[in-house]
């Protein structure tokens, strides 16, 4: 009989590699982009918790909530078991991929990208 409590705790990411740098590279532009959103007038971050950061620690808080977002990302991605962790992975680079247009987008045209194809 084999004591499983005595291995230590492995890491099983989660994805490919390219999945996961696909998930960082997204991440990393969105928490640019939600930083730059408390320096320019014109857009305003709509996430409470990271406008709550902000409130705490000031302009190095929304990095803070990014950071807390990946780590709960990660986190989950490794509890779950395979196939489900793959496709929760595979659905937050969509989600990511999203947030970070509507983002980028808000900040280059300075208009929100809805009101920009009249809805």
């Amino acid at each position: 009989m084999t004591d499983t409590s005595a291995r230590p705790f492995r890491l099983d990411p989660p994805g490919t590699i390219s999945l996961r740098a696909a998930f960082f590279v997204l991440w990393i532009v969105d928490a640019i982009a939600a930083t730059l959103f408390f320096v320019v007038p014109y857009a305003s971050e709509l996430n409470p918790i990271t406008v709550f950061f902000y409130g705490l620690f000031g302009l190095p808080g929304v990095p803070l909530a990014a950071i807390c977002y990946a780590v709960i990302v990660v986190a989950i991605g490794h509890l779950l078991s395979e196939p489900l962790d793959l496709r929760f992975v595979i659905v937050m680079v969509g989600l990511y991929a999203l947030f970070v247009t509507n983002n980028v987008l808000l900040l280059v045209l300075r208009r929100p990208p809805l009101e920009l194809v009249g809805i």
